[in-house]
């Protein structure tokens, strides 16, 4: 293996041209049996677990009444004597506007049947996962076929559109109500694994506080049949539903004024970029952190129910009920727009396949699905990297070399996007940029703190390597 001076490794390959099947050292089994292992809380602790169980939901349903009944304005009590009265305004549009009803229950609950439906019936590309050190560094097998259940779905909305059994402009008519839906499903499905998981034995770094392992998972790889649903929950609910939230937001502008207007176009296809993007690359999620290590628990399943559907896609809620006029731009801001947009989204695509393809090599794959659109630079060929005492190998080429986390920069830039698309017209669609760089600032800090402990010393020269955080020359 040769090695440059500033310590970066050439990737070593067999006779065959792949590289060897992964295998920790000694001292990386340690590291591994070390972090598998509850010893501190995160997020506050229980205290704050219950404050993110509590509070999100209650803000959700907030920020949706102001956006809609208060034309996006951020309202509040006037004055002591009106807490009360304001509190039963919120709790009557609750009631009233967000009311569990049947039509929410049937449309919800068919998405999720019938997404599991086709990750079960649909032919897949089958994706070997990252060795996993509970499972004693067993490597789990995924059947990757979002590609063909997501444009099924999208057939499948298209003929019930146009034959009149369920209009797309249905779904954001009844956010409120598929809103408190989502939120049960992530609720029950949270609490319900935790039991089962339990009574079957199976639950793994408990901490024995019950509220808080609710909150983090007991289970790490739940699975029915040939379905992983933490993998199956990441792609198909969450990122359908923002999808069709835009084309239900499009549908309905061209009903009202004979027309969609180029914002709402823009949230059409920054959703389906997306969407697409998930899908054509979930051959690459299974080597994620997300799938090998953390558990499947409240904070990953009501998020993906209901967080990210009914709290990323405000922008499209605002349009669809207020008047084109509050938010037109001008022919340069929207090249501007979605210019940055497409910028943006060719450095997250190109920057996490690039991540992904590397830890496929380390495993000896070097062939690769071939799916809509692979873009120039998602493979790197020779990448430089650092290895580590423990094992594996860390990334120092591509767009690595620039950023420890490009890929959360360019997905912050996007979530951006997704305000700026309304300018100034309300502040709430901002709120997923700010809580997204909270999220992406505390994702980093658990996880440069995990791999201080898992690499030692040699992360120490991966960050003399890769200076900066985030954004090359500044953090």
């Amino acid at each position: 293996m040769a090695a440059n001076g500033d310590g970066l490794r050439q990737r070593n390959v067999n006779g065959n041209g792949t590289s060897p099947k992964f295998t920790p050292t000694e001292e990386g089994r340690k590291r591994d049996e070390m972090l598998d292992k509850h010893t501190e809380y995160e997020f506050g602790g229980p205290w704050g677990v219950v404050a993110i169980m509590t509070g999100f939901p209650i803000l959700m349903y907030y920020l949706w009444i102001c956006l809609v009944f208060y034309d996006g304005q951020l309202v509040h009590p006037n004055s002591v004597d009106d807490i009360k009265p304001f509190l039963l305004r919120m709790w009557g549009h609750i009631c009233v506007d967000a009311s569990p009803n049947v039509y929410a229950w049937k449309v919800y609950t068919g998405l999720i049947v019938y997404q599991l439906a086709l990750a079960w019936i649909m032919p897949g590309y089958m994706q070997e996962g990252l060795p996993v050190p509970s499972l004693g560094y067993k490597t789990l097998m995924y059947k990757c076929n979002a590609v063909w259940c997501v444009y099924t779905t999208m057939i499948t909305a298209t003929v019930l559109h146009w034959t009149g059994i369920f209009r797309m402009t249905e779904i954001i008519d009844n956010f409120g109500h598929l809103m408190t839906v989502a939120m049960i499903y992530g609720f029950g499905v949270a609490f319900g694994m935790y039991f089962l998981t339990v009574a079957t034995g199976n639950q793994i770094r408990m901490s024995g506080n019950f509220i808080y392992d609710v909150f983090m998972g007991a289970c790490l790889n739940p699975r029915i049949g040939s379905v992983d649903l933490k993998m199956w929950l990441e792609v198909r609910i969450p990122w359908v539903i923002v999808f069709f939230m835009s084309v239900s937001g499009a549908c309905k502008q061209y009903e009202q004024f004979g027309y969609v207007t180029p914002n709402m176009a823009f949230m059409c296809l920054a959703t389906w970029l997306y969407l697409n993007a998930c899908a054509k690359g979930e051959e690459c999620i299974p080597q994620t952190w997300d799938m090998y290590h953390e558990k499947w628990g409240f904070l990953v399943i009501f998020w993906n129910f209901a967080g990210v559907p009914f709290s990323y896609i405000y922008s499209v809620v605002y349009m669809g009920s207020h008047d084109p006029t509050k938010y037109r731009f001008s022919t340069p801001t929207y090249v501007l727009l979605f210019g940055t947009l497409l910028t943006a989204y060719y450095i997250w695509d190109t920057s996490m396949s690039q991540k992904s393809r590397f830890k496929m090599q380390t495993q000896g794959i070097t062939t690769y699905r071939k799916t809509f659109p692979q873009l120039p630079w998602g493979t790197l060929k020779n990448p430089t990297y650092i290895q580590t005492a423990h094992g594996n190998r860390l990334l120092t080429d591509g767009w690595w070399r620039y950023s420890r986390k490009p890929n959360y920069v360019a997905d912050w830039v996007m979530s951006l996007t997704w305000g700026l698309v309304i300018g100034t017209a309300t502040p709430i669609p901002y709120f997923y940029s700010v809580f997204f760089i909270t999220v992406l600032v505390h994702r980093c800090s658990r996880d440069f703190e995990r791999c201080a402990l898992k690499y030692g010393k040699d992360w120490e020269r991966y960050c003399s390597v890769v200076k900066y955080k985030f954004i090359p020359g500044i953090y």
